[in-house]
């Protein structure tokens, strides 16, 4: 019997997220998932008057292709992908897997690459109407600590909530952040200063992701100074990174550590740019709470923010140029170690809580 909570989820993917139109060419691309809900996005995307298109994908397969690939099969590979993605008007990608780990013996050089080459698929990617989320099933679960069924309730839940609503609240964030010059951020090894001055700031509601519940914008380059401490697990290319600490001069990674250093200094040496921040998001989705190694989940963290060494967003953007994109994890609630954010000497959210009155409907209470 279908499960009537997938075709809801089909509907806000094709129609709020991606807002398929008639004559859209919508691809699906679909990463170890069960086919119940491929069926239904196909059945969404033609009720639209769209046409859809379908690629499954394999992690394990991908192993094998990484590992013995070299330039010229990437290359090709790439302009295969961007010839079909040119095609397109949205882009719907669902991700399960079974193993987060499976590329972690892929070889650094392996790595840098493949992401050299499909750094350009990613650029048209997200020049169209496009959405990501994870699926759920028993190895995610086990990520988050739950049982598979409380796990498959939790998703749905976050998956298919008010938006809009969520929308509606962020628009006094974005404002503010828009105004902002200097921001300053205080908390356990933490102590981070940047300009976020003239780059604008964008709403995270269920367009773009889901589960969803960002505002995001970028700090000036060359802009921060100072060291952040993350206390969430930080999984990046299979491998899943502990206590990573960041210091700043003059917005550059000057010194990095983490449960293994060296792999990551080698994923910051990637290019130029790795060791710029490409990302400054603020985390509000009620309904996660704890992190679970799935940064789609954990950067929307209630009272969490994150930071990413990287490439930029176009419509955030500091100028910043990387084939990486790595956000990182901070939770500020009092249980993870408490922390201010402050724009131009005014605290704004203390222990990840807003403080100033138009913020507060951010509030978790307020957004369930």
């Amino acid at each position: 019997m279908l499960d009537s909570r997938l075709t809801k989820l089909a509907d806000v993917l094709v129609n709020y997220s991606t807002q398929v139109q008639p004559g859209d060419h919508v691809l699906i691309e679909a990463i170890e998932i069960d086919t119940p809900l491929i069926k239904e996005l196909v059945k969404a995307v033609h009720q639209a008057g769209g046409h859809a298109h379908v690629n499954l994908q394999d992690h394990s397969v991908q192993r094998q292709l990484l590992l013995y690939g070299d330039a010229m099969q990437f290359k090709t590979w790439a302009e295969i992908d961007q010839f079909r993605m040119e095609k397109m008007q949205a882009f719907i990608l669902i991700e399960g897997g079974n193993n987060i780990n499976e590329l972690s013996d892929v070889p650094d050089e392996q790595m840098k690459l493949f992401a050299s080459f499909a750094k350009t698929v990613r650029q048209v990617r997200l020049q169209k109407k496009w959405v990501y989320l994870r699926y759920p099933n028993p190895a995610v679960a086990q990520l988050a600590n739950k049982s598979t069924e409380a796990f498959e309730k939790f998703f749905f839940d976050v998956c298919t909530m008010d938006y809009a609503k969520m929308a509606k609240a962020m628009l006094p964030l974005k404002e503010l952040m828009e105004k902002t010059d200097r921001v300053k951020i205080i908390g356990s090894g933490t102590e981070l200063a940047f300009s976020i001055k003239g780059i604008p700031a964008v709403l995270g509601a269920g367009e773009k992701n889901i589960p969803d519940g960002e505002v995001f914008t970028c700090p000036v380059r060359e802009s921060v100074n100072g060291v952040i401490t993350f206390n969430t697990p930080s999984p990046y290319q299979g491998f899943t990174f502990e206590n990573v600490r960041l210091e700043f001069a003059n917005g550059k990674i000057v010194n990095a550590t983490a449960n293994d250093t060296k792999r990551l200094e080698g994923i910051l040496d990637t290019d130029e740019g790795a060791r710029y921040i490409g990302e400054f998001a603020i985390g509000v989705n009620p309904f996660i709470r704890e992190p679970m190694k799935d940064i789609l989940f954990d950067e929307k963290i209630d009272g969490s923010f994150h930071f990413t060494p990287g490439q930029c967003y176009d419509d955030a953007s500091n100028g910043n140029n990387s084939n990486i994109h790595w956000d990182m994890v901070m939770i500020q609630r009092p249980e993870y170690g408490g922390g201010e954010i402050w724009f131009d000497d005014r605290l704004v959210r203390k222990d990840g809580r807003f403080v100033l009155p138009e913020l507060e409907p951010l509030n978790p209470e307020n957004l369930r």
